[in-house]
């Protein structure tokens, strides 16, 4: 199932952004194999909140579609596991700190020789070229360096990141887009190539109109809460039971906003009669609107907005999103069937197709569970499997990790 149907990712990834980019490719219709480390695997499998018990909730988000194995590739034999996927799959992607898969001998320049059709994606904090090539990267850190902080908060405020790791999941798309585009180019000159992005260029990308201006003034934007920085009214407002959020960006939509509000004084005030003057006074627009917005509850604007054709929109909790009609519609939650777990939800993918639609078919893999599968699919004999089980090569479900 899925456009990427038939192409072989292995994923030497851990943790988020390197994990982003292989459920992508997964749900997309890739067989991606996921190769954790021997011992404990991926450490999201240690993430568990305090309230939950058993297996990690991050863990199975990130890494459904996709079949696991552990392989302990300070052994030689377990490096030998890795030569011989990567002989016969159509990506590597790893997201470890430069240098780390070079000293292990299993860097780009080492696994093209073996597969010259090789695509190797590298995902990194700060990419593999420039003076912090061989500095570790945290979404925190990305975030801050990006410029994303400076812009993200309340003016006058301490620096603020997104709520959500902003730049590990944006450097999992870029490298799920550099991926594909790779292997196009494959297609028409059968070479493999290095795809190389990082944590801190997905979040320098989400600065486009920030960049812009800065890039044009010589000033730096600085944090506006939830309103534009070009453009006004564009934010949350509270209504009498929560917030919501409008979009009456251009003239049309102001004046129309105001025939909804019935507040035709804001018509006649000379501060708001175009959006230069709105963007000029937006703290004093701001309180004018406020008082008319808290007359009713969010749900009664909603209606009244949309019907008179405004942009409009409720602020949403995580749940609340979850339960949402147009979430379910669009099959952003799926459910598994965890060996261990039973029945589990995620998110669904995010990008439809018309005739090869990808989807959700199997849960995240508990440590090692299709290792004797893969290890199969690559011609060893089942004797090989029980000898590298032993050494501590690999690791299978079921099977103790070596001491």
């Amino acid at each position: 199932m899925g456009p990427l149907d038939g192409l072989k990712v292995i994923e030497l990834a851990h943790i988020m952004s390197g994990p982003s980019c292989g459920l992508l490719l997964a749900d997309m219709g890739a067989d991606v194999i996921k190769v954790e480390k021997v011992p404990g695997g991926d450490d999201t499998r240690r993430y568990v909140p305090p309230e939950l018990e058993g297996e990690s909730a991050a863990f199975l988000m990130m890494n459904r579609n996709k079949r696991g194995i552990a392989l302990n590739l300070k052994l030689e034999a377990g490096k030998e596991v890795l030569r011989r996927l990567v002989a016969g799959a159509d990506v590597l992607t790893e997201n470890y700190r430069a240098g780390t898969m070079e000293k292990l001998g299993l860097g780009y320049e080492q696994l093209r020789q073996i597969n010259p059709r090789l695509i190797y994606c590298a995902i990194s904090g700060f990419g593999r070229t420039g003076p912090y090539a061989e500095k570790g990267g945290f979404d925190l850190v990305a975030q801050g360096m990006s410029g994303l902080m400076s812009i993200t908060g309340e003016p006058g405020q301490e620096p603020v990141k997104c709520g959500s790791p902003v730049t590990d999941i944006g450097a999992g798309m870029l490298a799920a887009l550099g991926i594909v585009a790779a292997c196009v180019h494959r297609l028409r000159s059968g070479q493999g190539q290095m795809v190389d992005t990082s944590l801190f260029e997905a979040g320098v990308m989400q600065t486009y109109w920030h960049s812009a201006i800065a890039l044009a003034t010589g000033k730096s934007p600085g944090p506006l809460g939830s309103a534009h920085l070009l453009t006004a009214p564009y934010q949350a407002f509270p209504t009498r039971d929560g917030w919501i959020n409008i979009g009456a960006a251009n003239q049309a939509n102001w004046e129309r906003l105001l025939k909804v509000l019935e507040a035709p004084e804001l018509a006649r005030d000379p501060r708001f009669a175009d959006n230069a003057g709105r963007m000029e006074h937006r703290e004093a627009l701001v309180s004018a609107l406020t008082p008319h917005l808290e007359r009713r509850t969010t749900a009664e604007w909603v209606a009244v907005l949309d019907q008179a054709g405004l942009p409009v929109g409720p602020v949403l909790s995580i749940t609340e999103m979850l339960e949402h009609p147009q979430t379910l519609a669009r099959g952003m939650v799926v459910e598994t069937e965890h060996p261990w777990v039973g029945k589990t939800k995620s998110l669904g993918l995010p990008v439809k197709f018309s005739e090869t639609p990808g989807g959700t078919v199997r849960p995240a893999p508990v440590l090692g569970q299709h290792t004797r599968e893969v290890l199969h699919e690559i011609g060893y004999a089942e004797e090989e499997i029980s000898r590298l089980e032993r050494e501590g090569a690999v690791v299978s479900a079921g099977a103790a990790p070596h001491a």
